[in-house]
């Protein structure tokens, strides 16, 4: 379409329609939104994961009849927010954002109030984000092949921080651990990442594989070394640093990533309504720029389909990283 075919919708009051996505239709199903929305998130306000979901809720307000109120419900990990998604009614104006957290409930606690799988429907992939393998400036390995045969030859000598058992960071680096061929390096859970980068930077941590837009920081200004991005492909913001695989250990892809997922019984018209309201939202190029400035890579084409695909072989992928590595939750 034109630009002379836009205005001259606008000037019929077509050109209206464009600017939101189709709302549910359908024999027997209620407009969505019909009220206003509740997006849970089971993280704490002005965190990395809360952020990204405010943004989304500002733009979606903007487009939608309704407006998008972001709440969040924390308690025993992402437990407490997600309970509450899980048994509210499934009408579409109760969403779940969440991360890679959810993918691992099953394995890592034994009795949940509800069922990770069962209980929701996967709405929409938004974005991953990398993990950037960060080491300690004085360590004697400027590459990964060095750092390999550095723990290799020393098993069980060195430190590696995360962000806490079970998390991202923990998983991401135990994913690296196992393909760079069982390396044993010891585990040191922090609360957060920036509980630990101290720790890095004065040489107690030999290795942190952080967020990248966590990790970049210190790289930047000389204060520890970036050996590789998680990533399929190298980071804009550091296009010197190259992919684990490029660093050759293949199959160590890992993200944290950011979904939409609603009640499992909401009706298809509705999660079909939803999730074109968030890829709108995802496809704005203001969105687009802060999102990637995180270093976030955004997804503004995933299906309801491709959502659940990804969320089912994250699931099969860190159960068996859990397993293998033997990782639990206090």
């Amino acid at each position: 379409m034109n630009r002379r075919q836009i205005l001259t919708l606008a000037g019929t009051g077509l050109a209206a329609g464009l600017a939101r996505p189709a709302l549910a239709q359908g024999p027997g199903a209620s407009p969505w939104p019909s009220q206003p929305i509740r997006l849970v998130v089971p993280f704490a306000a002005g965190g990395p994961t809360d952020i990204p979901a405010r943004l989304f809720a500002e733009q979606l307000s903007q487009t939608l009849p309704q407006r998008v109120v972001v709440e969040n419900r924390t308690g025993a990990g992402v437990v407490v927010g997600t309970e509450v998604v899980a048994k509210a009614a499934p009408d579409g104006n109760t969403l779940l954002y969440t991360t890679i957290a959810h993918s691992v409930l099953s394995s890592l606690f034994q009795r949940l109030p509800f069922d990770p799988v069962a209980d929701f429907q996967p709405v929409a992939l938004l974005g991953v984000i990398p993990m950037l393998l960060v080491v300690n400036k004085d360590l004697p390995a400027r590459n990964v092949a060095e750092l390999v045969a550095l723990f290799r030859a020393n098993p069980g000598k060195f430190d590696y921080g995360s962000s806490g058992n079970g998390g991202a960071v923990h998983l991401a680096t135990e994913l690296f651990l196992a393909r760079a061929g069982g390396l044993k390096v010891t585990h040191v859970p922090y609360r957060g990442s920036s509980a630990g980068m101290p720790d890095l930077l004065s040489g107690r941590l030999a290795m942190f594989m952080d967020v990248a837009a966590g990790g970049l920081p210190y790289t930047r200004r000389g204060e520890a070394r970036a050996l590789a991005v998680t990533a399929d492909k190298r980071l804009p913001q550091a296009p010197d640093v190259p992919t684990l695989a490029e660093a050759g250990v293949p199959n160590a892809e890992s993200y944290t990533w950011h979904m939409v997922l609603a009640p499992k019984a909401t009706p298809a018209p509705v999660v079909q309504a939803i999730n074109a309201a968030f890829n709108q939202a995802a496809a704005q190029e203001s969105v687009q720029k802060r999102l990637t400035d995180m270093t976030m890579q955004v997804r503004s084409d995933t299906t309801p389909e491709t959502a659940t695909r990804w969320m089912n072989a994250e699931i099969a992928k860190w159960a068996a990283i859990i397993r293998d590595a033997g990782i639990q939750v206090s």
